[in-house]
């Protein structure tokens, strides 16, 4: 039962990740950039290495000999993928849907082409001119993004034609990995937008969980709460969407699928193929069973019978304001007493202007407005403050 996982990528969601692995006895070694990053601090091992650089990444696989590669984060040799299963080990989900969902062209493309889902009308640049082109035929407003990029880096909106060239810049600056492109939506008028956690299984059905709504600021979440208010046509097409493109991208694990709701019905909008950042609010305890552990459980083919809500529960994030190589923490003790209350700080090494260093939780009843919860979740991240 005891395997030996290879994490690429040690954020605050790896590192949740690494303390379900170690609950029931998995021997994990965490890999980023740099050290000292979250998961690493709770992984039985740990690698320094840029995953962009192919020959370091196959030179740690081939000294660890792992049975699982999970990914965490989108700054990665993606199409090495398909040799490590090759050799005989699992990538999580599976290689494809790791190569496919680390850049939004191939994602988009086989929701939109393929399966012919609802998605914005979009466009691709590789340049200030196409992306001047892209926009004249999307029309404004529109957004912006880089094809890899993570957290909203490089994400803007051009209202005018003035935005374009920052547009531009701006995306370039916050590409991840070796490819400057972009991807030109044009603007969906929606009332809402939901992650929809997707639990794919081995030899089970797939599970959905309760829907989570978010808000979004600079393309980066800043609240989330469980559950959303969906209605019943909405939820049953976002999870009819949900299972289509996890189907088509194989494998076994937990999926972000993200959706606008819209009067004209659901959107889909993009796909993570592993535990979603809007996905903390499960740390809560609004379920039987919180997104890392599932995604472990799926990855384990351990059985999973149901996903259950058990109470309502909101997340909010607290943010650094400045840069810092010891960035500190006050306010600790105030959130710390708060009722139906918790707290995660995830432990970054060096702080920047709105890095996410922790996270408020909030829950009650499933009969308590979720309005509620949000704004003491909002209000409880308020106390937490990072100094340099």
């Amino acid at each position: 039962m005891q395997k030996k996982i290879l994490l690429l990528g040690s954020g605050e969601l790896g590192k949740e990740f690494v303390i379900a692995a170690q609950r029931i006895g998995q021997t994990v070694i965490a890999v980023d950039s740099y050290a000292g990053a979250p998961a690493m601090q709770v992984a039985d091992a740990f690698e320094v290495i840029n995953m962009l650089d192919g020959a370091a990444l196959d030179a740690i696989v081939a000294r660890h000999n792992p049975d699982f590669i999970v990914p965490e984060i989108e700054a990665i040799r993606t199409e090495r993928f398909y040799d490590y299963e090759k050799q005989g080990i699992t990538v999580v989900p599976s290689a494809k849907a790791a190569n496919y969902t680390m850049n939004r062209k191939a994602i988009r493309d086989l929701a939109a082409k393929d399966l012919g889902l609802r998605t914005a009308n979009y466009r691709y640049a590789t340049s200030a001119n196409e992306l001047q082109k892209a926009v004249s035929e999307v029309g404004m407003p529109c957004v912006v993004k880089p094809l890899m990029s993570s957290s909203g880096k490089g994400q803007s909106t051009i209202k005018t034609q003035e935005d374009i060239e920052k547009a531009w810049k701006y995306a370039v600056e916050g590409s991840r990995g070796d490819v400057v492109e972009v991807i030109v939506e044009a603007f969906v008028n929606f009332h809402s937008e939901i992650t929809l956690l997707t639990v794919t299984q081995n030899n089970n059905p797939t599970l959905f969980c309760a829907p989570i709504g978010h808000r979004q600021e600079r393309g980066d979440y800043q609240e989330s709460w469980q559950p959303a208010r969906v209605s019943d046509k909405d939820i049953a097409e976002a999870q009819d969407m949900a299972r289509k493109v996890t189907e088509a991208l194989g494998g076994a694990g937990i999926f972000g699928v993200e959706f606008f709701l819209t009067d004209e019905g659901v959107y889909f909008s993009e796909l993570s193929p592993r535990p979603h950042d809007t996905g903390m609010v499960t740390l809560a305890g609004t379920q039987n069973f919180n997104e890392f552990e599932l995604h472990l459980r799926a990855i384990l083919s351990l059985p999973i019978h149901e996903i259950t809500l058990e109470r309502t529960g909101a997340s909010a994030v607290i943010l650094a304001s400045e840069n810092s190589d010891n960035p500190t923490f006050t306010g600790v003790e105030k959130i710390a007493a708060l009722p139906k209350t918790d707290f995660r700080l995830f432990g970054k090494p060096t702080s920047r202007p709105y890095r996410r260093m922790g996270v408020s939780l909030t829950y009650d009843t499933t009969s308590t407005p979720v309005e509620e919860v949000v704004e003491k979740a909002k209000a409880a991240a308020a106390l937490v403050k990072v100094h340099a």
